[in-house]
């Protein structure tokens, strides 16, 4: 993992699991960077806020328990109780919903900072008893996926189902992003499509029934493939494609 840097108050002591980190107690000057205070957390300089995985309340505590993974659910077939393998974890929240539902979840994430923060919500997670049972269905694994999903199924077995969810670009006329999402663009970049092609295929090969792929509700096709079939809801839909 590439040595990154998290900004701190004086005297502050980092937790085990982030200790590999260098510790900083002078802000950048600019741009957004990792901070920690009772958890990590991505911050911009100048902007009040700060984006930190939580599993515990605000958004993945109303899809647990108000069932808010539905259509998730039935894209990738979860009665019948499927592995499932996140190819773009991100920050980990459609995995949860997955795990939630009982499903045993392999997520894969190659950007550091986002693979840091998504551990620091985890372990929390793993502290509370309400989501303790839930994250522990949850193994993370640093890397590129393209790559690593080859060598994982080797080692593993293939699974049931790979769950894509690419980036995709802001459109100029489109409404605001959140506060979250663009501090998380901001710290990825786009850059991550130009493997959406790669990605797609090494999914489509890995998986044993079905690869199911995230999307705007009017967006494009994933590489310009037709899907098999679509789970189509407010805003997002699933495309889900059979392996030959």
């Amino acid at each position: 993992m590439n040595q990154m840097i998290i900004f701190t108050k004086p005297n502050t002591i980092l937790p085990e699991h982030l200790n590999h980190f260098a510790q900083s107690f002078r802000l950048p000057e600019n741009g957004v960077y990792l901070t920690y205070d009772d958890g990590l957390s991505l911050a911009k300089v100048g902007e009040k806020g700060t984006v930190q995985v939580n599993f515990t309340s605000g958004t993945a505590q109303h899809r647990r328990i108000q069932g808010g993974g539905e259509l998730i659910g039935k894209a990738v077939n979860h009665t019948t109780h499927p592995v499932v393998w996140d190819a773009t974890g991100g920050l980990g929240r459609d995995s949860f919903v997955l795990a939630s539902l009982g499903l045993t979840i392999r997520l894969f994430e190659q950007n550091p900072a986002v693979f840091a923060l998504l551990n620091d919500g985890l372990l929390r997670a793993t502290r509370q008893p309400e989501t303790a049972a839930i994250v522990s269905r949850i193994t993370t694994i640093y890397g590129d996926a393209a790559e690593l999903l080859h060598t994982e199924a080797a080692k593993f077995g293939k699974p049931d189902v790979v769950y894509l969810d690419p980036m995709y670009p802001e459109r100029q006329k489109s409404a605001a992003v959140k506060k979250e999402m663009a501090y998380f663009h901001e710290l990825i970049g786009l850059s991550m499509q130009n493997n959406d092609a790669a990605l797609f295929q090494a999914a489509l090969k890995v998986a044993k029934k079905r690869l199911v792929v995230k999307r705007p509700r009017l967006g494009e096709y994933l590489c310009g493939q037709k899907p098999a079939y679509q789970y189509t809801g407010k805003s997002t839909r699933f495309d889900v494609y059979l392996p030959s």
